[in-house]
């Protein structure tokens, strides 16, 4: 029985190609991951074209009835874009493709539309729907993608080893849509994964890390970091990640897997944002582990600082993965250096001055900062989960209250140090530094309220007692 998605065919896009085809010799399909997002009832706001034909050409003539302006051609590839509204459409030539073996990019023929399904990286992104008013919505599935669809597998087209041996980068893409799909890798393709996992190594780092967002965004990374170590990929791209893992024990004393406890932490924190920068904290809060782990015959397992060492690890980890260096960095870096501030809180008498110096240092990052430490507790006793939470409950509400009553959020002391020098009439000196950090750790440590009056009445009482002389008195 031929299956036919002519009804779910009725974006404008479709409807004008359908016309065009009309009067044209032309072939079109919508292939891809439009084709498979349908079938899985999903959304796509990407659709891909393949022409057999000249497929820049016809992607130009589309996008004129559509009165799109700009089309971006890329000749080498045969390939043309452009957006309509919120959707990304692409047209491409059918086309045959080789490569070479130190390069994933291909030498590019024209072909036919089998072709062009051959040369997909799964099955299930090689579906095809006809787009000739005749055929409206015929499937074109040469190598039942669907039946894939339906048992949950990511399987090649070709052999596998071919498949990957020609553009690496889709190994990461099988664990990708794995992960996204809650899918299952064809095991041949998983041995061949693993055989070849060398040759990502002439991927680009910015097209590696792409996917590798990607995996962190999904639902539930922890499946697709798991696959990338049994695959043996994750040592080529990320081996401070698979440094965490494994276990050690002296004296019947162990510490725990800290590559699965990240991954736990890193899928709790995924069930409450979105945030690709606040998931990459997740990730990298205890990355320096390894390095810090001491065994102490008395504590057992110590992994004293890994907090500051994680902090000052970040920028050289993001720049190797070609990721931003500016405040998404630095906020990383913020939530690794803090994350174990709120645990402390926790665990011990939650003090108003502790309060105040969590909310000065961490900022407007401090409810981020809280949910990274919820995240962070894992463990496998639940009475003592438990208590961590409801203690946790306790110290939120203590951050409300001090942040309404002292507004110490990102707070700046309410002396400066031009009030300094005009008061005392002197120019840049180290005296200015002295009586500023006097006034802001006595507001942090509650000695006196963060008000102005307060603040100079101290800022008088300092100067005196450095030897200054107060010409000007505003109180």
């Amino acid at each position: 029985m031929e299956v036919n998605y002519a009804s779910h065919l009725n974006h404008p896009v479709f409807k004008v190609i359908s016309k065009e085809l009309e009067s044209s010799s032309d072939c079109a399909f919508v292939i891809g991951g439009f084709v498979r997002d349908l079938v899985l009832g999903n959304k796509s706001k990407d659709i891909d074209i393949v022409v057999q034909g000249d497929g820049t050409a016809f992607a130009q003539k589309i996008a004129k009835i559509l009165r799109v302006k700009k089309v971006s051609i890329f000749k080498n590839y045969g390939t043309a874009h452009f957006k309509y509204k919120d959707i990304d459409v692409e047209f491409v030539g059918a086309r045959k493709e080789s490569y070479s073996e130190i390069s994933r990019n291909p030498d590019v023929e024209p072909g036919t539309l089998k072709d062009d399904q051959l040369r997909r990286d799964f099955t299930i992104n090689a579906l095809a729907l006809d787009l000739h008013p005749e055929r409206l919505g015929n499937l074109i599935d040469p190598f039942d993608g669907i039946g894939d669809l339906k048992k949950g597998i990511v399987k090649t087209p070709l052999d596998p080893d071919t498949t990957f041996n020609d553009d690496p980068l889709r190994m990461l893409r099988a664990i990708r849509f794995a992960t996204r799909l809650s899918f299952k890798i064809e095991i041949t393709c998983l041995k061949s994964i693993k055989s070849q996992s060398e040759r990502i190594k002439i991927i680009s780092r910015e097209r590696i890390t792409d996917e590798l967002n990607k995996i962190i965004l999904t639902k539930e990374p922890s499946r697709g970091f798991k696959l990338l170590k049994s695959t043996a990929l994750l040592a080529h791209i990320f081996p401070e990640l698979l440094n965490l893992s494994g276990i050690e024990t002296i004296n019947g004393k162990s510490h725990k897997d800290n590559f699965l406890h990240t991954l736990q932490v890193l899928d709790n924190i995924s069930a409450h944002t979105d945030s690709l920068w606040l998931r990459w904290a997740a990730i990298m809060h205890d990355i320096a582990k390894p390095a810090t782990k001491r065994f102490d015959k008395k504590v057992g397992w110590t992994f004293h600082g890994h907090e500051e060492l994680g902090s000052k690890m970040v920028p050289r980890i993001f720049k190797y993965h070609r990721l931003p260096l500016d405040s998404k960095m630095k906020y990383v870096q913020k939530l690794v250096r803090l994350h174990l501030r709120p645990i402390a809180l926790v665990k011990g008498n939650v003090t108003d001055t502790a309060i105040r110096r969590l909310l000065n240092e961490a900022g407007n990052d401090i409810d981020d900062l809280m949910k990274l430490c919820n995240a962070d507790i894992t463990s496998k006793n639940e009475f003592k989960v438990k208590k961590y939470r409801e203690n946790f409950k306790i110290v939120s509400r203590k951050l409300e209250e001090v942040e309404a009553k002292d507004q110490i959020r990102n707070f700046q002391p309410p002396v400066n140090g031009e009030d300094i020098m005009r008061t005392f009439n002197i120019g840049p000196c180290y005296e200015i530094g002295v009586i500023k950090s006097r006034i802001k750790e006595a507001i942090l440590e509650g000695e006196i309220e963060n008000s102005e009056i307060q603040a100079k009445e101290l800022m008088l009482k300092c100067g005196r007692e450095l030897g200054l002389t107060a010409i000007q008195n505003d109180l």
